[in-house]
């Protein structure tokens, strides 16, 4: 149901959600949330990337935020190490000094991830009491909350088929599930945001055709993701070091390797890896197509450039990744800018959603700030 708009100071209480600073204050909110979980993506990259997930063996939500005190406790901790296979296989004598680089990755993160429980539980209660929170968003909000603090008992699900018998990683499928849903939650928050900063339209609908564009460009490039995810944990990036064949083969020799059929989609290196190639590419052909009719359909310019940019630097970026066989800081790279180019093309499909225009009563047009003045 359209609702007036009341920005001016004598708004009242349940008027002051309403209002254009209220919205700007929800929407910076939930965009500083989005950034420290954008963040959390890449800590959790570099961690899985230089093998420091694992290094953690406890699970400890509330005392796990204080680092170790005393020698003692290091040698407590490194001793639990010590009995994993990823120690006896990979760093095996690499003494405490090497377990502390890579605790302190995996404390960060940790840590990281605790802290953005408090930037969005904070601010949301006083944002809540203070009226300047919709109704309408208050469950969603709560329900994004419930969803973090599920993210971390996945995390710990994940970080723990790291301590499996002969495991000296996380299992891929508990990666993908982890990452899948971190990308969820910032979708979720970034959409929020702009639905908080932006509730009307304020020119008309896009074509029906071009909706159905940018969003199938968005469900593909959050297939390629997924696919992503799976040739990180299957360390598939390490090997067919050539593009765009690979092994002099379009397709793999080996692609269905493995039986039942399906298994080749998430176990066979040579199978995941070929199809985050060809997902990514046919990302890449349908989010710059969608850049293009955006330009043609008078979206704005700088929006489409970015777009177009972000999809041709995160294709490169995969490639040399690729190419130069995963080294850490390309690989980080690479998985920031699927996040950039995940939140680039979430403005774009936000712009081309139909929204009704707001409706605002001629008697109170005059007390409204210029910009939010309706057309004459």
């Amino acid at each position: 149901m359209p609702f007036d708009v009341h920005d001016y100071p004598a708004a009242a209480r349940s008027d002051r959600a309403a209002t254009r600073n209220s919205r700007r204050l929800v929407a910076i909110w939930l965009f500083t949330v989005a950034a420290m979980i954008m963040v959390m993506i890449l800590l959790g990259g570099i961690t899985r990337l230089t093998g420091s997930g694992l290094s953690i063996m406890e699970w400890a939500p509330l005392m796990g935020a204080l680092p170790p005190t005393s020698n003692a406790e290091w040698h407590r901790l490194f001793a639990l190490y010590q009995k994993i296979p990823q120690y006896a296989l990979v760093n095996q004598g690499f003494g405490l000094a090497g377990f502390k680089q890579i605790f302190w990755l995996e404390w960060t993160h940790r840590l990281w991830g605790r802290l953005i429980g408090v930037v969005f539980l904070l601010p949301m209660l006083w944002l809540w009491v203070t009226a300047r929170i919709e109704r309408r968003l208050m469950p969603r909000l709560g329900l994004l909350f419930l969803l973090g603090g599920l993210q971390g008992a996945v995390g710990w699900f994940m970080v723990a088929s790291g301590f499996l018998p002969d495991s000296t990683a996380v299992s891929p499928g508990r990666l993908v599930v982890h990452l899948a849903l971190a990308l969820i939650l910032y979708a979720a928050i970034v959409w929020t945001g702009l639905s908080a900063l932006h509730p009307w339209r304020d020119r008309p609908a896009a074509q029906p055709r071009l909706q159905v564009l940018a969003s199938t460009a968005l469900a593909l490039l959050a297939l390629t993701i997924v696919a992503g995810g799976f040739t990180a944990g299957l360390h598939a990036g390490l090997t067919y070091n050539t593009f765009p064949l690979m092994d002099g083969h379009l397709v793999p020799q080996g692609y269905a390797a493995l039986h039942p059929l399906l298994r080749n989609l998430t176990q066979n290196i040579a199978a995941v890896q070929f199809d985050h190639r060809l997902l990514a590419t046919l990302t890449l052909i349908l989010v710059t197509t969608t850049a293009i009719f955006s330009w043609r359909a008078k979206l704005s310019r700088k929006l489409c450039a970015c777009l177009a940019g972000a999809v041709i630097a995160q294709y490169l970026l995969g490639v040399t990744t690729l190419l130069l066989a995963v080294p850490v800081p390309v690989a980080v790279l690479h998985q920031l800018g699927a996040v950039v180019l995940l939140t680039v093309l979430l403005i774009v499909v936000h712009r081309l959603r139909h929204t009704p225009r707001r409706r605002i009563e001629p008697s109170r047009a005059a007390d409204l700030p210029a910009a939010d003045r309706p057309a004459a």
